[in-house]
């Protein structure tokens, strides 16, 4: 028998010359190229790589309300009002979702999504990671601000749910029970309060186009997200199980919440003019304020949880620093530490890192800007010095900021 020619190996799949493919790999009997490859592994996921709900059951680990809370106080300094009602909340919708049948009455438990209001650097993204991370579930971070309305350039909605996709490494069951975390969800508020006459397609027209997806409705997915890939097949899933938490900072919304409470206090019932701050304003907060911030009623009848998170103070940030199990203090400890270098920071240091986080108005996100600008160039001489011990001060830690960057920045 002759030996087959180069020319005339043809994958016994799809019949395609060995010149045609990028990779085609022999058998005993027969090849096989890389694009059949790539279609068989597919249909073996979907046919048979499906989890069954009872075995999503089993990954899912559903803690109590103060269970969440206590394992959330490990990452999220603070905001006790936000995590209790987030617990809540996700606790109510596992619940919920392993019921095995109906009640007795044939009731039905609605799903509860929840729109969070804080400013920047609060801890808003953080709590709704730990609470995915607890609860073995997949979970997403979306951005408001890249979407825009269907047929324009940007990324429609149902990108969000690619993401989830990914993340649930494409297990459509397990994604249908996951969570989504649409960001700076402020960003597309309508620009007046009235209905817009005119096409807003990065603001209402976003707001419009989710309604659907936060209801629960059978969604056609790109699994491999936007248009690039008109010609990849999409894939079909329900969002009635998915938990959508919205963040926002929501910039100016206290001027809202100060206005409406003043003109609600007449006479006897006035609210003591020392209230009026920042610090507390947010708790006033309700949905009548986020609608005329620009959300439109619909959307905000889809989130019937609202919360907030309170601006930091200088004794949480502090806390940031040393408390919590990745506190930041203890990460760059340990990052001296690999180089055999003991690094000591000083009270005094934290306390000036903090006051420049507040000064600058930039949130718990600051400080890792902030520590960044000091230790910059001890980290990048001390691997090659033959030292065990560096100690932070204030007068260098002052010293190091001013050369920075950071320091240039303008108070908002």
């Amino acid at each position: 028998m002759s030996k087959p020619t180069e020319e005339s190996i043809r994958c016994s799949f799809c019949g395609r010359e060995k010149k045609e493919v990028n990779v085609l790999i022999a058998g005993i009997t027969g090849h096989i190229c890389d694009s059949c490859i790539t279609q068989a592994h597919s249909i073996v996921k979907e046919e048979g790589g499906v989890k069954s709900k009872d075995e999503i059951e089993k990954t899912l680990k559903l803690l109590t309300p103060k269970e969440i809370v206590q394992n959330l106080s490990l990452h999220v300094i603070g905001q006790d009002e936000a995590k209790k009602v987030l617990s809540v909340a996700v606790y109510n919708h596992y619940k919920r979702l392993l019921q095995k049948n109906k009640t007795k009455d044939n009731i039905e438990i609605e799903k509860s999504n929840i729109i969070m209001v804080g400013e920047t650097g609060t801890g808003k993204t953080l709590l709704a990671k730990s609470i995915a991370d607890l609860l073995n579930v997949p979970f997403c971070i979306a951005d408001a601000t890249v979407l825009t309305e269907a047929g324009y350039v940007g990324e429609d909605v149902e990108s969000i749910l690619s993401r989830l996709l990914q993340a649930a490494d494409y297990d459509v069951q397990s994604a249908q029970r996951g969570i989504v975390f649409i960001d700076e969800i402020d960003k597309v508020a309508r620009k007046s309060d009235n209905p817009s006459i005119t096409r807003d397609v990065s603001g209402e027209g976003v707001q419009q186009a989710m309604l659907k997806l936060l209801e629960g409705a059978q969604v056609n997915v790109p699994p491999q997200g936007g248009r690039k890939h008109p010609e990849q097949k999409m894939i079909q899933i329900d969002t009635k199980n998915i938990l959508f938490i919205c963040g926002g900072a929501f910039d100016g919304i206290s001027k809202i919440i100060e206005r409406r409470v003043k003109s609600q206090s007449i006479g006897f019932s006035t609210i003591p003019g020392e209230e009026f701050n920042n610090e507390i304003m947010l708790s006033h907060v309700n949905q009548l304020d986020v609608k005329k911030y620009g959300l439109i009623p619909e959307l905000i009848g889809r989130f019937p949880v609202l919360t907030y998170l309170h601006p930091l103070n200088k004794e949480t940030l502090l806390s940031i620093l040393t408390d919590p199990q990745n506190a930041l203090t203890k990460q760059y400890i340990k990052l001296f530490e690999m180089d055999d270098i003991n690094l000591i920071i000083k009270k005094e240091v934290l306390e000036f890192i903090v006051d420049k986080a507040i000064l600058l108005n930039l949130g718990a996100r600051g400080l890792r800007s902030i520590c960044e600008a000091i230790l910059t160039d001890s980290m990048f001489n001390a691997p090659d010095k033959d030292i065990k011990e560096l100690i932070i001060d204030l007068s260098y830690a002052e010293k190091q900021f001013s050369k920075s960057k950071v320091s240039k920045l303008k108070v908002a």
